[in-house]
Order: C-alpha cells, then sequence, then structure tokens
C-alpha cells in the first residue's frame, strides 16, 4: 500500500482530520504528498487559495445572512467595482497601476468622510475632536492594517503580519501626520501650524513605549502566536486609551504641554 491524499478536494485541517491520506492511486502519490506536507507545515490546500483569487462578483448570494451583508455593503462595493479594474481578472491585470492609485483615492476619499461624520457626531454628543480621534478614527483607519495582517497571517506570513502592524504605526507618526502639515505650510507661504493638545506629546511617547512592550511580549511568547498574547494585546490597548483620554481630559498632568 503507498501513501497519499484521497481528500484533495478539502481543506487541510479536515484532511488531517478525516484519516484520508491512504490511497492505492500511484500517479497521484507525488502531488498527494506536497499537499500533504503543506497541510502538516500549517498551509492551506490549492481549492482554499483558488477561492480567495476569485474576481469580485456583485451576483445576489443564497443564503438569508449573505444577502444582509451583501446589501449592506453593496453602497460601499459597487462604486469600487465600477471604478477599478479587479486585477485577479487575467484580462486586467495589466492595469494594476490605475488600481493601485485608484485604492488609494479611495481611501482617502471615505478618509476624508470618516473624519467629517465623526467631527459632526462629536460635537452631537459633546465629545472632543482628540478623544474622537483616539477611540473612533483610531479604530477606523486601523481596519484597513487589521485586514491585510488577517490575509498575510492565513498565508502563512506571520512576520510580515506582525511587522505591517508596527511599521504601520511609526509610518503615520513620521510620515502621515507631518506630510500633511508640510503641504499646508507650503500652500500658506510656510505659515506655522497651531497644534493644541493637553497629552499629545506624552501621548506619542506612550505609544512608542507601548510599540516596544509589543515586540518584548512577542519575543518572550518565543515568537510565536497565541492566545495569551492577544489578550495582553488588548490589555495594552485598552491601558493606552485610559491613560490618553486622562491625559487629555488633564487628570494626569503631562510635563511637556503642546
Amino acid at each position: 500500500m503507498e501513501l497519499v491524499m484521497g481528500l484533495e478536494h478539502k481543506s487541510c485541517g479536515k484532511q488531517a482530520e478525516g484519516g484520508g491520506f491512504f490511497s492505492l492511486k500511484k500517479r497521484k502519490l507525488k502531488g498527494d504528498l506536497i499537499t500533504l506536507y503543506n497541510c502538516l507545515k500549517g498551509g492551506r490546500s490549492q481549492n482554499e487559495e483558488d477561492e480567495e483569487e476569485q474576481p469580485l462578483s456583485l451576483a445576489w448570494p443564497e443564503t438569508p445572512r449573505k444577502q444582509l451583508t451583501y446589501l449592506l455593503v453593496l453602497p460601499i462595493v459597487f462604486p469600487l467595482w465600477a471604478t477599478l479594474p479587479d486585477v485577479r481578472k487575467p484580462t486586467s491585470r495589466k492595469f494594476f497601476p490605475i488600481t493601485f492609485f485608484g485604492s488609494i483615492s479611495w481611501i482617502a476619499f471615505f478618509s476624508y468622510l470618516m473624519v467629517w461624520w465623526a467631527h459632526q457626531v462629536g460635537e452631537t454628543i459633546g465629545i472632543t475632536e482628540e478623544i474622537m480621534g483616539l477611540t473612533i478614527l483610531a479604530a477606523g483607519t486601523s481596519i484597513p492594517d487589521l485586514i491585510t495582517s488577517v490575509i498575510v497571517a492565513r498565508k502563512g506570513l506571520g512576520d510580515m503580519a506582525v511587522s505591517s502592524s508596527v511599521g504601520s504605526n511609526i509610518f503615520d507618526i513620521t510620515v502621515g501626520l507631518p506630510l500633511p502639515w508640510l503641504f499646508y505650510a507650503v500652500v500658506n507661504s510656510f505659515a506655522p501650524v497651531t497644534v493644541s493638545s493637553n497629552g499629545l506629546f506624552c501621548a506619542i511617547v506612550l505609544l512608542f513605549i507601548m510599540l516596544l512592550f509589543v515586540i518584548l511580549s512577542i519575543a518572550s511568547c518565543k515568537w510565536r502566536m497565541n492566545k495569551i498574547l492577544g489578550f495582553l494585546m488588548f490589555g495594552l490597548y485598552f491601558v493606552f486609551l485610559i491613560v490618553s483620554v486622562l491625559l487629555e481630559d488633564k487628570v494626569i498632568q503631562c510635563p511637556v504641554s503642546i
């Protein structure tokens, strides 16, 4: 009897649990052993990867839950589908520059709407702009980072997932924050930009301290992501959020005022 994979159409997890790794089909031995090796290494089946590479479709889904999700995201998905070439289609791959820069433009547009709506909501219910930025806007702008990290982590690129989350915060502070100020200064004859925040300096220092704790936490877990590390990350986030709010409301005085 020769070792082969008998359940090629199922995912790696189901293959490993199903016990169907034995067969008499000699002609499939090489490919099946490669698939088995990838499964044991934590990879996914080829069918699962092919499903993620399918082009975006606006076809009406079958299940009620998917239909509800379809209706909720349609106002966002339809403009993207109509204006951005889907590079997952072989005929559209050559238009990837249009998709790339078009995606950046849509992100800028959605970010503008999010900031505007958050400002209006904050004024209506009496929440300061700083608190809205630390909570609603911070969570909203981190959604793309979250989705990117999940995608690359599922592909087995854990190092990329962790480094992208850490690097995005550093990029936001060193490039994303000063670059708009530089453009503003250039347009307004290099006039200085007035920034007023009770705890901005301490909040930024606290952010870098949190990044250091994140790296140390991952190192203490032997560079493996697990549930304990996940709960620790949530705890660090809430500590950062509470301290930042206390600094903004002057419950805790920051030694450096801006």
